[in-house]
């Protein structure tokens, strides 16, 4: 038994949560079991709402910045004693969200109309994150090859050919893929080879599964100028709501140029003070919270994979590699998005996103971060809904 209880069941409810208290908003009904949103349904680390409650106690939040060796001395010293990666401590920078960040990065690093390609299916904000920004979307689709998804490298060099910027997402969101070392080193070798600069959103980093490993582009090369990582301690501690994400930056001249975007257009430097407490305790005093939660997760990923083999066999699922989120093939269903999402919203009164959200037809998405006995009612409702559609 470890120190948390991640099978502990947290009331959400009119607590103006978005999975809970707005599902209506994107299923058109109230009353339904969530698996949507993408965080977490588990308190945070004891340090973590520890450090917390005493800044509440404290009773002043002015101004607070984040610039300093406490806030980017804490984000170095994870990479180092979690994935064995040595980073200099400037490349460090604040940012509200990491979609903010991306967001600045792909104005900065191209023009109106350049091209900005990504692997899909993908993380569905990215599409009008990248069209609102009035860049051209290129989509390098995903090839699913003997129960993995895989890169298709010679079309994704075609692709990269004159485009400016490739968006990747290591852990994949929503195919669970944590890239190997050698796929990196392939896109990092094409995109230096055609000038193309490099985002990398890791925000999954910290939950990965089996004998997968994840490495940051940034170790890979010598000079990595022509790339960054963008990410946050946000998905693995449940604090998004605190606000609060970093970068890291090895370009001088684009920290420069990425600091007064934040500072002097969008006036937006000064940090959330809990959400940079959130981020400090989390990377400084508990690592043991993400191992009881990687295991936990793994084995809901295992209880998913036996329910569905047992229960529901006309849906193919393979336990991912990282993050949360299980990608469900239900294309052997042979009903349409239409009809399964009716069965699942009015039978079994569940909510799993359809998976043609990130570009992926045939899918849902489910969100596993939870306690197991949300996720056995959340699989019986599906049943129960899956049944009536058997005929």
């Amino acid at each position: 038994m470890g120190k948390y209880d991640f099978n502990e069941v947290v009331d959400r409810k009119n607590t103006y949560c978005t999975q809970w208290d707005y599902i209506e908003d994107r299923f058109g009904e109230a009353d339904l079991l969530p698996f949507s949103i993408s965080d977490t349904e588990f308190r945070v680390a004891t340090p973590v709402l520890a450090a917390i409650q005493e800044r509440v106690a404290h009773g002043v939040f002015g101004y607070s910045r984040w610039n300093h060796e406490a806030f980017k001395g804490s984000i170095i010293d994870w990479y180092r004693a979690r994935f064995d990666a040595q980073f200099e401590m400037d490349w460090v920078l604040y940012s509200p969200t990491v979609c903010y960040a991306i967001s600045v990065l792909i104005r900065l690093k191209s023009a109106e109309r350049d091209r900005v390609v990504v692997f899909s299916p993908m993380y569905d904000a990215f599409y009008s994150l990248i069209r609102e920004n009035n860049r051209e979307l290129v989509e390098n689709e995903l090839l699913w090859d003997n129960g993995t998804y895989c890169i298709d490298l010679e079309r994704l060099e075609e692709q990269l050919r004159g485009a400016k910027i490739l968006l990747l997402t290591n852990p994949h969101n929503p195919t669970g893929r944590v890239f190997q070392k050698a796929e990196l080193e392939a896109i990092i070798e094409i995109c230096e080879r055609l000038g193309v600069f490099i985002i990398s959103d890791d925000i999954h980093m910290d939950i990965v599964y089996g004998n997968s490993r994840y490495t940051p582009i940034l170790s890979l090369t010598k000079n990595p100028v022509n790339m960054c990582i963008c990410t946050s301690a946000s998905k693995t501690m449940n604090t998004p709501g605190l606000m609060g994400s970093y970068l890291l930056v090895p370009d001088e001249a684009l920290r420069d140029a990425f600091l007064k975007q934040l500072k002097q257009r969008d006036a937006l430097s000064s940090v959330s003070i809990l959400g940079m407490y959130a981020t400090m305790v989390a990377y400084n005093e508990s690592a043991d919270y993400v191992d009881e939660l990687v295991v936990h997760l793994e084995s809901n990923m295992h209880f998913l994979k036996n329910y569905i083999v047992n229960q529901l066999p006309e849906i193919h699922f393979e336990i991912p590699e990282g993050t949360y989120l299980a990608w469900l093939d239900i294309s052997r269903l042979g009903v349409s998005k239409e009809a399964l999402q009716d069965a699942l919203i009015h039978v079994g009164k569940v909510a799993v996103m359809p998976g043609e959200t990130y570009g992926g037809q045939g899918f849902l998405r489910m969100n596993v971060a939870c306690s197991r006995s949300k996720l056995v009612d959340g699989l019986e409702r599906m049943h129960k809904a899956i049944l009536t559609l058997r005929g």
